[in-house]
């Protein structure tokens, strides 16, 4: 029961989930839920190795995290990594951003290096997602910019991208190099000002 409590819990997210939620989806009684939860909260509470509280609210429950890890979490968000974009991520969202839907292989072909490691990290930013498969062998990938891409330049849709040059916009060979450079420098002076 804990492990289907906990993974509920973490995919609900921070929206958290509801009893009325858990209790459709899970085949116990609501007393039951209810006493399970109660037993994961100290459960967590009391374990010195685990860094989470199981957080109630109204009828809804989520996943927080320890007030005595605050600190690092704060380091974590203060981070490069968490602040500013890569070069290759930079790149390699400018591709996505002008020639969406893309597999990873059109942009690692773009690029002329591998882009896996920043598609990663876009992800996990989420600043793109995966927008279906291609129907091609293997069924690749296809990825595109997220709402939050929008959100978090200021863009009110991808319309408001800078237009590129007919050449660049008709081509992925040398022209799409040119595509860095218009969309690098507006990215980063977003990103500076967010």
């Amino acid at each position: 029961m804990t492990a289907e409590l906990e993974s509920l819990l973490y995919v609900a997210g921070d929206d958290g989930i509801s009893l009325d939620e858990l209790d459709q989806l899970l085949t116990i009684s609501r007393a039951t839920i209810k006493r399970a939860l109660a037993a994961f909260a100290e459960q967590l509470a009391a374990d010195k190795q685990r860094g989470l509280l199981l957080f109630h609210f109204g009828d809804r429950y989520k996943l927080v995290t320890k007030k005595a890890y605050a600190t690092l979490i704060k380091r974590y968000f203060e981070t490069p990594l968490t602040t500013k974009l890569s070069q290759a991520s930079l790149e390699t969202l400018a591709i996505i951003a002008y020639k969406q839907p893309i597999t990873r292989i059109k942009i690692d072909e773009i690029r002329g290096v591998q882009s896996g490691g920043a598609l990663q990290r876009l992800m996990l930013r989420q600043l793109i997602e995966e927008q279906g498969r291609k129907n091609a062998p293997g069924r690749p990938i296809l990825y595109g910019t997220s709402a939050f891409f929008l959100d978090y330049f200021g863009l009110e849709s991808l319309a408001a991208l800078p237009p590129l040059t007919t050449a660049v916009a008709d081509t992925t060979t040398a022209a799409d190099s040119d595509l860095f450079a218009q969309f690098e420098a507006q990215l980063k002076d977003k990103e500076e000002n967010h």
